[in-house]
């Protein structure tokens, strides 16, 4: 089989999550003797693609650019229509992200993963001359095939799009940072404190968890609340700190890299994720790993996610948080059988699982699962 990347995901991000998965798969793939792996990337950005010499990469890394990605865009794609849309031996194409660009290869079968539905749910969230809605739908309509990273994110693409369901497969992500638990150190945070990670604006609801926060004694008496990525804090985000009265020095923002993520999630009480939506949820798989009991919302992805492995709340709903969060810190019990359950929930995903799964839907699309 003849599979082949495009190079919108790579072009795009230096490192993120959708270019991760890609390289992710790509690799495992690359692996099997069934398969003949490329990621055509003729000038890219991305640092996962130069650290691994087990894909076939067509193409170079450069410095991220200081002006505009339109130019990268249009070489790019102007040499994707030039070298690949005539290839003749592409079994599958698969696009890394939503494009009006037609090079599929004539030959190849096109598959295309959708990761969430955030822009069509949560339009106040972006510009109104945000165009990724209507590219995805046209994306997905022109599709051979889709692959939704979790059941909550095909029902929606269903509703949303009307996407017949036989169209679609689901293959959940896996999950990693490549860290080896003897190799973590203990976090410089003074300890206890609840860990938050990732951007923290719209939907994903961290001035509700703020609020539920400064509503219970026992949180801020006892607990910081320690922001991992999601950039420093805003001057809204300030505002409402000191509206809520909230101390400061209660709420923390830290940076860097996987091995201080790690640390963070090893050390912290309770990890916490207030979202209103996600189309899978990879940080709190990351967060079981680390043996960090996990308190999140019960929408969209996540309960699909986490399971039986995680103290739920309502994320609309302050005191449901708050209550939610105060049940499990007072609770060395609930502790206890959130960290085991968590282990446990943890060994259903991972990458080698997504890139056989991945591999599956490919063949079921070229008619080889007879």
């Amino acid at each position: 089989m003849n599979i082949l990347f495009d190079h919108q995901i790579f072009r795009a991000q230096e490192y993120g999550g959708i270019s991760r998965y890609f390289y992710e798969i790509a690799r495992r793939l690359s692996a099997e003797n069934e398969c003949k792996v490329e990621i055509f990337a003729p000038l890219h950005i991305n640092q996962y693609l130069v650290s691994t010499s087990s894909i076939h990469v067509v193409g170079k890394k450069i410095t991220k650019p200081p002006y505009s990605g339109h130019i990268i865009r249009n070489i790019n794609t102007a040499l994707t229509q030039l070298l690949v849309k005539p290839h003749k031996y592409i079994d599958i194409f698969h696009e890394t992200y939503f494009t009006m660009a037609d090079y599929c290869p004539r030959s190849a079968k096109r598959v295309i993963t959708v990761y969430d539905m955030i822009h069509e749910k949560f339009p106040r969230n972006f510009s109104r001359w945000d165009k990724t809605k209507h590219i995805k739908a046209y994306a997905v309509h022109r599709a051979d095939h889709v692959i939704c990273i979790s059941e909550n994110t095909k029902q929606d693409l269903i509703t949303l799009l009307g996407v017949p369901k036989e169209k679609i497969s689901v293959v959940y992500l896996g999950y990693s940072l490549g860290i080896e638990k003897s190799d973590v150190k203990p976090a410089q945070v003074e300890k206890p404190f609840i860990l938050y990670v990732g951007s923290r604006g719209g939907y994903k609801n961290f001035e509700g968890l703020l609020r539920a926060y400064s509503c219970s004694r026992l949180l801020k008496n006892e607990f910081s609340i320690v922001c991992f990525g999601g950039g420093v804090f805003s001057s809204r985000e300030i505002s409402l700190i000191e509206s809520l009265r909230i101390s400061r020095d209660k709420i923390k923002h830290v940076s860097g890299q996987d091995n201080v993520l790690a640390s963070l999630y090893s050390s912290a009480y309770v990890f916490v994720c207030p979202s209103l939506y996600e189309g899978f949820g990879i940080p709190p798989l990351e967060a079981m790993s680390f043996g960090c009991p996990v308190v999140c919302s019960n929408t969209s992805s996540l309960p699909e996610v986490v399971g039986d492995a995680a103290e739920l709340f309502n994320p609309t709903d302050d005191a449901h948080i708050r209550s939610a969060l105060e049940r499990v810190v007072s609770s060395p019990e609930r502790i206890k059988l959130l960290v085991k359950n968590g282990h446990e929930r943890t060994k259903i995903f991972s990458w080698g699982k997504c890139a056989h799964d991945t591999f599956n839907v490919y063949k079921k699309i070229l008619g080889m699962n007879q």
